[in-house]
């Protein structure tokens, strides 16, 4: 086997709207608190080889990955079922996914991105020398918890004690899954880490440049080895938060470094409890499919529409961002998803649009991902019924197409089932927990059977 590794600098300039925290916030970055990075990893068995990509995101539309996949190609020759490129999810970064008033992106940085992800892909393939890979389950609690079934988070005094774990820590993440690639001295050349958490820990007035947790975490890893490149993979975070999010922002800076040191801990606790596997074969396999979407014709866009329009045209209605106009901003974003959807309809055009289910196999680790930020029940589904040794269930790769709520939480309707697919501009999923759950399987057999 051979490994090879990347790392680019994907900093925006300062100044740039950051994406996250509520629509048309206009939240300007003032600095930069941490460099972001696209991080690659690459790994060759019996000719084959397979690149993956993590960058500090909150996520990429697919044709950004189709743009990074064209270059990767051209400099390689590698197929793009063979190049993931995966999103932390960071909400300390510039927009760049398809969210409707999150942000607004930054047409410069957009144009040089996918130059700068590809190059981390490429530095990755022509790294690529001789090494083994071990693994690890290490123990990581104190960083989630669920925000759908258990209590919110608890104040900064409590969350933040050495021994705080979550009320239900049964609905997290409990453990971290740790990838190390050594070289023929038994020297750590790379990393991986995988762990579902939605990675931010800050709040909406925060305007510091940063990879959130995770890519803070990350950072700190990387420093105990001499040029050593780590990769964070999310896992299924749609209903697990921080145990910090949403305090001000002197607590919320100092919590950053908490939380980032308690999942840095866990990680290098996993390298060094990582033992030898071996890597028999890599592969990757696509699926294109589009998600059944809740069936609104076109009458009822249209007449959603007409209530959101006479909402927003109400004479008293103002563009100012005090608490009492949150709803306004929310329907202006609703009113052009709607206004987009009635384009559409009234042309003829699908509303149902195609994104990928994206798997790669590693030897007897298998990353099965998709553009979801994916909920707990859905992940926990899927292990139990794949066939992989160690299959990881990651969210945010190759798209950003918004929430896949388990079952109880499509029922109950909400954020996360119906107003974050109108925040993309796109209709709410009809069954994205079994549609889900069957295509990564679909995924795992192709790669495992």
């Amino acid at each position: 086997m051979k490994a090879g590794f990347g790392r680019q600098d994907i900093t925006p300039r300062v100044g740039v709207e950051l994406c996250g925290f509520g629509p048309f916030r206009c939240r300007h970055s003032i600095g930069i608190r941490d460099r972001l990075w696209a991080r690659a990893m690459a790994v060759e068995q019996d000719g084959s080889t397979v690149v993956v990509v993590s960058c500090d995101l909150v996520g990429l539309h697919l044709s950004i990955t189709h743009k990074v996949r064209a270059k990767v190609r051209a400099a390689t020759g590698l197929v793009d079922e063979a190049i993931m490129v995966c999103c932390t999810h960071t909400h300390s970064g510039p927009s760049t996914g398809p969210y409707i008033g999150w942000g607004a992106p930054d047409a410069p940085y957009l144009e040089t991105l996918h130059n700068r992800i590809a190059r981390a892909a490429i530095d990755a393939v022509r790294d690529l020398r001789e090494a083994t890979l071990e693994h690890a389950e290490a123990l990581c609690v104190g960083v989630g918890l669920n925000r759908e079934y258990d209590k919110d988070a608890p104040p900064l005094t409590e969350c933040l004690r050495p021994d705080w774990t979550p009320a239900k820590p049964e609905l997290t993440d409990t453990t971290c899954q740790v990838l190390a690639f050594k070289d023929g001295t038994g020297k750590l050349r790379g990393f991986a880490s995988y762990f579902g958490c939605h990675p931010v820990v800050c709040c909406s007035d925060t305007r510091y440049i940063h990879g959130d947790y995770c890519g803070v975490a990350t950072n700190l890893v990387e420093r105990d080895g001499d040029g050593v490149v780590g990769l964070f993979l999310q896992g299924a975070q749609g209903d697990v938060n921080s145990c910090v999010v949403h305090k001000p922002e002197q607590e919320a800076l100092l919590a950053l470094d908490v939380i980032a040191g308690r999942y840095a801990r866990a990680v290098r606790r996993g390298l060094s409890e990582a033992r030898p596997v071996t890597v028999d074969r890599v592969g990757g396999v696509i699926e294109r499919v589009a998600f059944t979407r809740k069936a609104w014709g076109l009458d009822k866009l249209r007449g959603l529409l007409a209530e959101k329009e006479a909402r927003v045209n109400l004479d008293e209605a103002t563009d100012t961002y005090a608490t009492d106009q949150w709803n306004l901003r929310m329907e202006t974003v609703y009113l052009i998803a709607l206004r987009g959807l009635v384009a559409r309809a009234e042309r003829g055009d699908p509303l149902q649009p195609q994104t990928e289910l994206h798997g790669v196999r590693i030897g007897p680790v298998t990353l099965l991902g998709s553009g979801f930020e994916t909920f707990q029940a859905i992940k926990n589904d899927i292990k139990a019924r794949a066939r992989a040794k160690f299959p990881l269930v990651m969210g945010l790769v190759d798209d950003s197409v918004g929430y896949a709520p388990d079952k109880t939480a499509a029922a109950r309707g909400g954020y996360a089932a119906d107003m974050v697919p109108l925040i993309c501009g796109e209709l709410p999923f009809a069954n994205a927990h079994e549609e889900l759950v069957e295509g990564m399987l679909r995924l795992d057999a192709a790669l495992n059977g």
